[in-house]
């Protein structure tokens, strides 16, 4: 990649980006308040469940779709792995975490870059013809800053463990080196979920983590909560 393309990338990893992904658990906290992660080991089994049941299989397969077809130009393309993320996506929660991230981020990308690919795709979403979703805006946006997919895929599964690990530390007692820790474990769960991803069609995208889901819609009814999802 080039250095253009390097420091886009880095920007787009960075939590200092302004798409509110610190304002969301995916569930953890529902896991938490029911005693089902009570420290780092239960959290890194977790999040590799996260990684290989659910990023991997929908999200990063989504990235993938929306990658290639910002590089052709195909809007179509784009918003039906935009649609068919949403429909797979079973926790509302989840649904509507993705769809705010993606349109912050949506939104940040169309003030600071002039790009046709990027501005029909966003008058869609306006439209309420595709939801928006994190992963695919994010695909969009890395296609046309020249990141190559496979760094692309790696940067979404960081941020999202990232993004875990830090509501962890509000949500348990877990210190930075432990943080750490499982951020580096899980490094090659992050490794295999995008090999794995290359194969995946929209299609057939198959998200499978029931527990996951089930305990995010407890989360919906949950009368006091921290994290939006």
């Amino acid at each position: 990649m080039s250095d253009a393309a390097s420091l886009e990338s880095f920007r787009l990893a960075d939590s200092f980006l302004p798409v509110g992904t610190y304002t969301v658990s995916y569930g953890l906290e529902q896991f938490i308040q029911d005693d089902r992660v009570e420290g780092a080991a239960d959290l890194e089994a977790l999040l590799s469940t996260y990684l290989r049941r659910q990023v991997g299989p929908a999200e990063l397969v989504a990235l993938r779709a929306a990658h290639a077809a910002a590089t052709d130009g195909d809007i179509d393309a784009i918003c039906g792995a935009d649609r068919r993320l949403s429909a797979v996506t079973l926790a509302a929660e989840f649904r509507e975490s993705a769809q705010q991230s993606g349109s912050r981020l949506l939104s940040l990308q169309t003030d600071l870059r002039d790009e046709t690919v990027l501005d029909r795709y966003a008058e869609r979403v306006d439209a309420d013809e595709a939801p928006g979703n994190y992963a695919v805006v994010l695909g969009v946006v890395t296609a046309l800053a020249d990141v190559a997919v496979r760094e692309a895929c790696l940067l979404c599964c960081h941020g999202f463990v990232t993004g875990l690990l830090g509501a962890a530390q509000r949500l348990l007692s877990l210190g930075h080196t432990d943080a750490q820790r499982i951020l580096n474990d899980l490094q090659p769960v992050m490794t295999a979920v995008v090999e794995e991803s290359a194969d995946g069609a929209v299609d057939a995208m198959t998200p499978f983590a029931p527990l996951v889901d089930v305990l995010a819609a407890e989360h919906e009814r949950a009368e006091r909560r921290l994290f939006a999802s």
